[in-house]
């Protein structure tokens, strides 16, 4: 007895449960700070490349490759989808893509970059501590989440090698080599549970390292987890909108599709990785890296020619259209026109224009039912609205750009510039708008309530604020002076709704009426916000009236 007790290892769950926590951390912290730099950039790549599925692969790829997060990068794509400016066919390529994307973690885990890793924390951390500027805190970020997520790889590492010594784990890792089903259900549900793909493949190299397991029993464990990958984007969609459950649906699909394949063909692909890992000498956590690749490519290669059969099929299964969708079309913003016929080039810019305010319309209204639904899918349409508008706002702003290198003449410099300051006043609607859903949320998020009063007084000037801007786009179309005068008079009225409500408010604290504290201490804000709205809509009748001349700087286009 004394010889078994002593034969036990004995293990230290704490290095691996800390350096589990250690690896997760550092892959979104990695993730955060690459997402900081690249900032909404990242948007306009997958706005400009994503013409052909398969562009989107290699874009969904690279962006997956860089942030880290196929989960982040499949969201932007929900949002292009719902927004009309993306077709779903798109996305699929680069959820796709995405797939491929998450393969470089496992890659470097098998190039034993963890015996690194406390240099790259080092350095991470005197960038982070002494850098004086925010892209270099960005990056001091980067190197050590990068730092981090490695060394939790290494403090677990060797805890991990010692449960092959453990009679359990070995009648365990034995019934998974005879029964490959049960690791590919164990590889879902514990991704499910992590929601990182990239951790259970990275705890399936130090167990294949040091030979726990066998590599059939490892590699359904790798299939089973791109299935519960998936569950991140139907989170997602619950409750959402029906391209966003139909984009999460497509992922479901093409993952389990992949999934069930290479399960049935389990024996003839364990050969090959073995055939492989002995011909270029690879090294254990090296083997399953490649099987992780050899994965997610063929999956994508022998999808990629039924991509409109998977959205058929999809569309069958989630049935139902979403009313808010437009199909925003940016094709009348042509280069060709803007040096031919400067002034059309102008009047095309217009009509674009016209759609963005249209689009930051059903912001506000998205913004207004998430005031009084609290529902998440309208926090979601508002922020998706939001994507749409600042792509649109750099479109044009760069295509009116464009035609002022042309030569103009006075009255088409002045609709140029007054296009720009259009433009601008309308993009900081859509950005006060997602100011005020924050202030919701955070309101929402304390399980507080509004008055009835107080949410009165809020849909109001929300319902003239839209009357504002529908007014105002109106006028920008028919230069109407009565639809001026209408805007100048909803202006004021907004302002004396606004002094009233917060005078109500401030009536309503001294009577001690105002129990909820989260709610009292942010509504002046919100209808600031709201009047600073009406301001903006306002003041699209002003430019419009009074241009500034093509030689002065336009108010608020230097800081985008």
């Amino acid at each position: 007895m004394l010889h078994i007790a002593t034969s036990i290892p004995s293990i230290q769950w704490d290095y691996i449960l800390g350096g589990f926590a250690l690896f997760l951390f550092g892959i979104e912290y990695m993730g955060a700070g690459l997402k900081s730099i690249a900032g909404d950039k990242l948007r306009d790549y997958i706005d400009k490349y994503t013409s052909k599925p398969w562009m989107g692969i290699i874009i969904g790829a690279l962006i997956t490759t860089f942030i880290q997060s196929s989960s982040a990068t499949t969201a932007i794509a929900i949002g292009f989808v719902r927004a009309g400016i993306m077709k779903l066919e798109q996305a699929v390529g680069i959820i796709m893509g995405a797939n491929i994307g998450t393969t470089i973690t496992a890659f470097l885990i098998g190039l034993k970059v963890e015996k690194m890793s406390l240099i790259f924390v080092f350095i991470g951390v005197i960038i982070t501590v002494f850098s004086k500027r925010k892209k270099q805190g960005y990056a001091g970020q980067i190197i050590l989440g990068f730092g981090l997520l490695f060394f939790g790889l290494r403090l677990m590492g060797d805890e991990l090698s010692l449960l092959g010594e453990l009679p359990q784990f070995d009648t365990i890792a034995t019934e998974m080599a005879q029964q490959p089903i049960l690791g590919m259900l164990a590889g879902t549900f514990i991704t499910a549970i992590v929601q990182s793909s990239s951790a259970v493949i990275g705890i399936v190299q130090k167990l294949y390292d040091s030979n726990s397991i066998q590599l059939i029993a490892a590699l359904p464990l790798i299939f089973g987890s791109n299935i519960g990958t998936t569950i991140t984007a139907v989170l997602a969609a619950l409750g959402g909108s029906v391209a966003a459950k139909r984009t999460a649906g497509i992922h479901v699909m093409f993952n389990v599709f992949g999934t069930i394949l290479f399960m049935i063909f389990l024996t003839p692909v364990s050969e090959l990785i073995a055939t492989i890992s002995s011909g270029l000498n690879l090294s254990p956590m090296m083997e399953i890296a490649v099987a992780h690749i050899i994965f997610n490519v063929t999956v994508t290669i022998l999808a990629y020619p039924f991509i409109k059969q998977m959205v058929m099929i999809v569309k069958k299964i989630v049935r139902g259209k979403d009313e808010r969708q437009i199909e925003v079309d940016t094709a009348g913003l042509d280069p060709m026109l803007a040096e031919t016929l400067p002034a059309a080039a102008i009047n095309s810019a217009k009509n674009t224009t016209i759609k963005m305010a249209e689009l930051v319309i059903l912001q506000l209204e998205e913004t207004k039912l998430f005031l009084n639904t609290k529902a998440g899918k309208h926090k979601e349409g508002a922020g998706q609205y939001e994507d749409a508008v600042n792509t649109l706002d750099s479109k044009i702003t760069e295509y009116l750009i464009h035609i002022s290198h042309e030569g103009l003449s006075q009255d088409d410099a002045d609709a140029l510039i007054a296009n720009l300051q259009v433009i601008k006043n309308i993009e900081r609607i859509g950005d006060i708008s997602m100011n005020l859903v924050n202030f919701y949320d955070m309101v929402y998020d304390e399980r507080a309530e509004f008055s009835e009063s107080a949410l009165a007084d809020l849909n109001e000037m929300s319902d003239v604020v839209i009357s504002m801007l529908d007014f105002a786009m109106a006028y920008y179309y028919e230069q109407d002076e009565s639809l001026a005068e209408v805007v100048a008079d909803k202006e004021n009225y907004l302002d004396l709704i606004e002094e009233k409500a917060r005078k109500r408010h401030f009536k309503r604290m001294a009577n001690d009426e105002c129990k909820e504290h989260v709610a009292a201490s942010i509504y002046v804000d919100i209808l600031s916000n709201l009047e600073r709205m009406g301001d903006h809509a306002d003041n699209i009748i002003k430019v419009l009236k009074d241009p500034a001349p093509l030689h002065e700087p336009v108010a608020g286009l230097e800081q985008n």
